[in-house]
């Protein structure tokens, strides 16, 4: 079922645990995304970025079926639209239906982020959207971001009373597009920001991160937590041992099925992991 993203968050708050929240770049990881919450029996954030729509020319193709995925599944689904750089993204992501977008004005000096932050939550909050920004530059996109950069406790709270963002995303020590999981997250950042903002705190980067700093990340008080290079990691490997198998294979059912089952097993791990004990 396609639910909204605050119900969601709020429950993962009282609980102490935390929402996976899943990019999708072809229309396999949706259903892989979706199908692995199924598995694990919890919600999930099925997420499309703007990369993902420009790769697809648009965003109206891969969220119409992100969406038909989301209301035919057993579990709440929340689509979300993922660094949102253009607010005419927003949009169109508003115009389809999506009820939860991360806009991302972080590149911008601090006045303009809070100024173009608080006019897109504007627009989001009058349709009962669901917004998360940046603060702090999570680094490894495209190199923009400089490394070592951290979220400031006292700029998070600030920065969130002056937009009335609904969600943080912030810097504590990881990075995009990390294939391998060294990042070691400052755990003792995450608690001072959480006491410091009243709003779910979220981790980029998380594909970085081994299995036990995503769970002392949650303990300490990180709500959402975005993957994205980890489950594209998890599709190549498996594709990649089907095609030296059978390098005779051209029908890319043939490859991309292994693929997706492969990505499922790894949502649902991950969703077990972040989600309540015994999950």
């Amino acid at each position: 079922m396609n639910t909204d993203m605050a119900g969601i968050a709020r429950t993962c708050r009282a609980d102490a645990t935390a929402v996976g929240a899943f990019n999708a770049i072809l229309l396999e990881h949706a259903e892989a995304i979706v199908a692995g919450a199924e598995d694990a029996g919890l919600p999930v954030v099925l997420q499309l970025s703007q990369n993902a729509a420009s790769y697809h020319g648009a965003l109206t193709p891969i969220a119409r079926g992100a969406l038909a995925i989301a209301e035919a599944a057993s579990v709440p689904v929340t689509v979300h639209l993922d660094h949102a750089e253009d607010e005419a993204l927003v949009d169109e992501a508003l115009a389809l239906g999506i009820r939860s977008v991360m806009f991302d004005a972080s590149r911008a000096s601090y006045p303009d982020n809070v100024r173009r932050t608080a006019e897109v939550v504007a627009r989001c909050h009058a349709v009962g959207c669901w917004v998360e920004a940046e603060l702090g530059e999570v680094g490894g996109k495209d190199g923009a971001h400089a490394p070592g950069v951290r979220t400031d406790p006292a700029e998070a709270a600030a920065f969130v009373a002056a937009t009335g963002v609904d969600a943080l995303a912030i810097a504590v020590g990881s990075s995009h597009a990390m294939s391998s999981r060294e990042a070691v997250l400052d755990d003792g950042l995450i608690a001072r920001i959480r006491d410091a903002v009243d709003v779910p705190l979220v981790l980029h980067g998380s594909s970085g991160v081994p299995d036990d700093g995503l769970v002392s990340a949650v303990r300490h008080g990180i709500t959402k937590v975005n993957v994205g290079t980890r489950l594209n990691v998890v599709l190549t490997e498996q594709v990649r041992r089907v095609l030296e198998e059978r390098p005779d294979v051209t029908d890319p059912r043939t490859y991309l099925t292994p693929g997706r089952d492969a990505v499922r097993a790894e949502v649902a791990r991950l969703l077990r992991l972040l989600g309540p004990a015994g999950a």
